[in-house]
């Protein structure tokens, strides 16, 4: 059974109504989701279910992976469940502990479990002090005008990446496009963007991010492998959109591995770092202090292959300037041409783009030569 819809009335007046969706169908979304052959706005319209909730079972599919290969760690699993639920009823005893869990709304939903076999979603919001509104509300997904001015700030951003919110907003106007810096921003943020200039915050790290020196000043780069860097940027579709992550070597230009996913979650990020690492490895990997490359996974991966971590500063717009020069080439000599469909597209089409740009395309600050010819000469 896919779902069950559950009503509570009194009366004439209905109190509640939700969906329990089955293991297996919750499984079967997130497979869909994990493969990335579709956004996750195409998932949702095709199963008539919600971005957010997708990109949980997503979430909760890929961390729960490696628990399923040992069988070691699913008994763990079931101790832990068992002493969460002790926890849950010590809590329900200590009231006043449940005043102490100052945590936002976003990290309390993810403590909710609703396939728990003793406590009810009602209890398990009343123990941890979440309104239970709050669990079912889900957010409107984005129609179809805000995907046209998504696509709108997309191009203009490449044009000119120095746009911050308020540039945008007054460049939208001009446009005849009646949008508010509110808007914008929520966009812009939902995209990924943010302008470089020097400003508070460059980037929006995680919860507990690990951060490191920008170690690259005064650094002479004279050979390939000596610096790689990455980043992340949104490639729109006609439904939905993806993000892009790619490492770069500094010295040659050339691009080393790429990745596309549907969600911007770490896992995306590690394998293409795995990837890279099979061609060489560098002394230094720089990016900026975003939610991916500051995790604990991303970091501990560097470090265990010895290499030295070096993150931009506050206030150093342009720390990462050499991976933000490839994303305007690949959006305006591949991207916005050919204005891809669907997800498989995407990939085949970057595919070849990135094989033409590190074989062919000739780089006026390489000499007019290809990355291909200066990183393996």
């Amino acid at each position: 059974m896919r779902a069950v819809v559950q009503r509570v009335t009194t009366g004439n007046h209905r109190i509640m109504s939700r969906k329990t969706y089955s293991t297996e169908y919750k499984a079967k979304i997130a497979l869909e989701a994990i493969q990335g052959l579709k956004t996750i706005n195409k998932i949702a319209t095709t199963h008539g279910l919600h971005p957010t909730q997708i990109t949980q079972w997503k979430k909760q599919a890929l961390e729960s992976l490696p628990d399923a290969f040992s069988r070691k760690r699913q008994r763990q699993q079931q101790d832990q469940t068992a002493l969460t639920g002790e926890l849950y009823q010590q809590i329900g005893q200590l009231k006043w502990l449940k005043k102490k869990l100052v945590l936002p709304v976003v990290a309390k939903r993810l403590l909710i479990d609703r396939d728990h076999p003793d406590l009810s979603l009602q209890r398990q919001c009343e123990l941890i002090g979440l309104n239970r509104s709050s669990w079912y509300y889900q957010a409107a997904r984005e129609s179809p005008e805000n995907e046209r001015l998504m696509a709108l700030i997309d191009q203009q951003f490449t044009d000119t990446p120095f746009y911050g919110v308020r540039r945008m907003t007054a460049w939208l106007r001009t446009q005849g496009e009646p949008v508010n810096p509110k808007r914008v921003r929520r966009l812009m943020r939902k995209m990924g963007l943010m302008a470089i200039y020097p400003k508070p915050k460059l980037s929006l790290p995680g919860d507990t991010p690990r951060r490191f020196p920008y170690l690259l000043n005064d650094y002479a780069i004279t050979q390939p492998n000596q610096v790689w860097s990455t980043d992340i940027t949104y490639i729109r579709l006609s439904q939905g959109f993806i993000y892009l992550v790619a490492i770069i070597d500094w010295f040659s230009r050339y691009v080393l591995d790429w990745q596309v996913s549907n969600t911007m979650d770490v896992q995306f990020c590690l394998d293409n770092l795995d990837n890279a690492l099979q061609t060489g490895q560098p002394h230094i990997f720089n990016s900026d202090q975003g939610a991916q490359f500051t995790s604990l996974a991303f970091t501990q991966r560097l470090e265990q292959a010895g290499i030295g971590i070096s993150h931009d500063g506050k206030g150093r717009a342009y720390d990462n300037i050499f991976v933000e020069r490839p994303w305007r080439s690949v959006k305006y000599e591949e991207v916005y041409i050919k204005s891809y469909t669907s997800v498989p597209e995407a990939i085949q089409n970057l595919n070849a783009y990135f094989q033409f740009y590190n074989q062919e395309r000739l780089h006026q600050s390489l000499d007019y030569r290809p990355p291909a010819l200066i990183h393996f000469q």
